[in-house]
C-alpha cells in the first residue's frame, strides 16, 4: 500500500467503503479522523452508523477544523505512527467556509505542509465535484472551486490517486 493515498468519487460512490477496506488491510494501528458534524438527526444517524462499521481496534478522532493540529499531534508521538484514514475533504472545507474568517487559508496551508511531512501513511477521502455543472449561486462555485484546487493539491502530495466509480476503484496515480 502506497504511504499516502487520495481516494476520491462522488456521493455514494464506494469510496469511503475502499477506504476503509485498505486500512483494514494495513497491518498495523488505525486512526479514523472524522471531520463531520451532526447539524441533523439524518446526519447524526450516518455518523453513528459509521462508528457501528468501524472495527473497534480503530482509534477515532472527531475534528471538523484543525486537522493540522492532528497530523502534527501523532507526528510527535513516540513509536511507529498509526495509518491516518481522514473522512472527509468536502465536509471539512465546508466547515472551514462557514468558519471565522482568516481560519480558511490558514487551516488550509497548515493542513497540507503536515500532510507532506507526516512520517506513516494516510489515506485522504474527498469528494470530487468537477464531472458537475457550475453552481448557480457564489458559494456554490466557491466550495467547488476550493474543493478541486484541495484536490490537486493532495494528489500532487500523494503517491497514490484512486477514483471510486460505482464502488469499483480506478488508480488514476500510482499502482493498486
Amino acid at each position: 500500500m502506497a504511504d499516502k493515498c487520495l481516494i476520491t468519487g462522488g456521493i455514494r460512490s464506494g469510496k469511503t467503503g475502499l477506504a476503509e477496506a485498505r486500512a483494514g488491510q494495513f497491518g498495523g494501528p488505525v486512526v479514523y479522523v472524522a471531520t463531520a458534524t451532526a447539524g441533523d438527526d439524518e446526519m447524526a444517524g450516518r455518523i453513528e452508523r459509521h462508528r457501528r462499521q468501524r472495527p473497534d481496534d480503530w482509534g477515532l478522532v472527531e475534528e471538523p477544523l484543525r486537522l493540522a493540529a492532528v497530523l502534527a499531534d501523532f507526528r510527535q508521538r513516540p513509536g511507529d505512527p498509526p495509518l491516518l484514514l481522514i473522512d472527509c475533504m468536502s465536509l471539512w472545507l465546508s466547515n472551514l467556509l462557514f468558519s471565522d474568517a482568516g481560519v480558511f487559508g490558514d487551516e488550509r496551508a497548515a493542513f497540507l505542509e503536515q500532510v507532506s511531512a507526516y512520517p506513516g501513511a494516510l489515506i485522504v477521502v474527498s469528494n470530487e465535484v468537477g464531472l458537475g455543472t457550475i453552481g448557480m449561486d457564489a458559494l456554490t462555485r466557491r466550495f467547488a472551486d476550493e474543493l478541486g484546487w484541495l484536490n490537486q493539491a493532495l494528489a500532487e502530495r500523494c503517491d497514490e490517486v484512486i477514483m471510486s466509480v460505482a464502488g469499483l476503484p480506478l488508480t488514476l496515480k500510482g499502482s493498486d
